[in-house]
């Protein structure tokens, strides 16, 4: 490990791993960073190589729904009595994320105060845990319509004494959201995006509608602000009124007066 040098390792990033994603080699690199400062706290190496890299911010949205997109995907799965209306319509009103949304139980849920309570998370190959992604609680706002939509899954809870807020559905234990959203996006004519893409649908609406960057961030759970900016772009925030007062002219064409040049007389007058 003494041999390993600082530029080693940026080659290792930057051209053996040039066409693997920016998250695999970030990752790599926090790897290799944790091995070293191990074996450096230990005594076993003089100095730590891992180079401090920066990496291009990417846009993580790879797509999302406008709001007459997201009424469409609603109404139309409502109308179909899709099995995953309920958990789409809590995806889109409140921005959780499918492990946060899979994780949901009762008793996270006030409806009375229209509040939900994100303690846990969960995927299909790590399971269930304790603490959200970004490692603390928040609390997210029920909108009036999913108000609704809960107060009829709890009904139904009641018979089959399930814990969990939204139904258990085998493609969703197997971790096929997206490809079922797809599947019904295409069918209805809307575009095809991810499921995690319902999550900036519902932040770039909230953007759109004029509420506060930083109670949408709060409630998405986002720390990094840059990331939040990127969800700004997208809805058009950054730029929102900046050209309300340049008026240079009127660019409506003038409609000229027609004046005669001399009266025609009528048949019969002197």
């Amino acid at each position: 490990m003494d041999s390993i040098t600082t530029d080693e390792i940026k080659q290792l990033i930057r051209v053996k791993l040039q066409n693997a994603s920016q998250a695999t080699q970030k990752n790599l690199l926090k790897y290799l960073r944790g091995i070293f400062n191990y074996a450096f706290e230990r005594g076993a190496l003089s100095r730590v190589p891992v180079p401090k890299m920066q990496f291009r911010q990417v846009d993580k949205i790879k797509g999302c729904l406008n709001e007459q997109q997201i009424k469409i995907f609603l109404e139309k799965a409502l109308q179909a009595n899709h099995e995953w209306y309920p958990i789409w319509s809590a995806a889109i009103y409140t921005g959780l994320r499918s492990g946060e949304l899979y994780a949901l139980t009762w008793d996270s849920v006030d409806l009375e105060n229209r509040r939900i309570f994100v303690r846990r998370a969960w995927n299909h190959k790590a399971g269930f845990k304790e603490l959200t992604k970004s490692g603390e609680d928040r609390v997210v706002e029920i909108a009036p319509p999913l108000v609704t939509i809960l107060k009829e899954l709890k009904l139904s809870s009641n018979f089959d004494e399930s814990v969990f807020v939204l139904p258990r559905i085998e493609a969703w234990d197997q971790g096929q959201q997206a490809a079922v959203l797809a599947y019904f996006l295409i069918g209805i004519g809307l575009p095809r995006v991810r499921f995690h893409d319902l999550r900036a649908s519902w932040a770039t609406a909230c953007l759109g509608r004029g509420i506060p960057p930083a109670q949408v961030m709060s409630m998405g759970g986002w720390k990094d602000l840059k990331t939040m900016m990127i969800y700004m772009r997208k809805a058009g925030i950054s730029i929102k009124g900046m050209t309300d007062q340049l008026n240079f002219h009127d660019p409506l064409p003038k409609v000229g007066e027609v004046i005669p040049l001399m009266k025609i007389k009528k048949a019969g007058e002197i």
